[in-house]
């Protein structure tokens, strides 16, 4: 099995991705500002102390894996360019050990060619623009960075996140094209595990939904 190196496991969606990793199987190297916040205890989880704004701390996480899972972003009292420093460290530790796949989460604020966005997308992006534009920013740099990597990168884009139980299935599709405006973190993380064994998406931003 894989080895992941896994940045952003103490959050919601983080901690379903985990959980469902190392009940694949999966190897995981998990990078953390506060260890407590990744109850999880298994023989294939390492913890390590540190901050994804520290390239030494990421090239630590990242030595020995097989591919990159990227699942931070911006929360209460981030610095306005977090997802981008950070997404540039693991790109260039990525390219230090040699790893080539990465696969990093953000939102459908995110634009992408195959969108065809609805008024109520519209609606919803507007209003981000308003009231945390920096996180869009943030975005669109962090997928610029990712765009000029060289790597085999693939960007999974939700809606609005939700902390239902799975349901087990969901659409996979382009903002506005075969989607809808929520998705539960379980079944989110769902399809980027998926992503691990599988390359269809490589250079491509699916939109997952219900």
């Amino acid at each position: 099995m894989k080895t992941i190196a896994l940045f952003g496991g103490s959050g919601l969606t983080g901690q379903q991705f985990l959980t469902q990793a190392l009940a694949a199987g999966y190897h995981v190297r998990a990078l953390a500002r506060d260890p407590q916040k990744i109850p999880q205890r298994s023989v294939e989880l390492e913890v390590l102390k540190g901050d994804v704004l520290d390239a030494d701390d990421v090239a630590r996480t990242i030595e020995g894996t097989d591919l990159v899972v990227s699942l931070f972003g911006q929360v209460k009292g981030s610095p306005n360019d977090l997802q981008t420093r950070g997404t540039a460290h693991i790109v260039a530790a990525m390219k230090e050990a040699g790893i080539r796949r990465i696969i990093s989460l953000s939102g459908g604020g995110l634009p992408y060619a195959e969108d065809r966005p609805k008024l109520a997308d519209k609606l919803i992006k507007g209003i981000m623009r308003l009231v945390v534009p920096h996180v869009l920013t943030d975005a669109q740099h962090h997928a610029d960075v990712l765009r000029q990597s060289g790597l085999a990168w693939e960007i999974v884009r939700g809606p609005r996140l939700t902390t239902e139980p799975a349901r087990g299935q969901y659409r996979v599709g382009w903002v506005g094209v075969d989607a809808s405006t929520s998705i539960g973190r379980a079944d989110l993380a769902d399809f980027i595990l998926k992503q691990v064994e599988a390359e269809v998406f490589v250079h491509k931003m699916p939109f997952v939904s219900y």
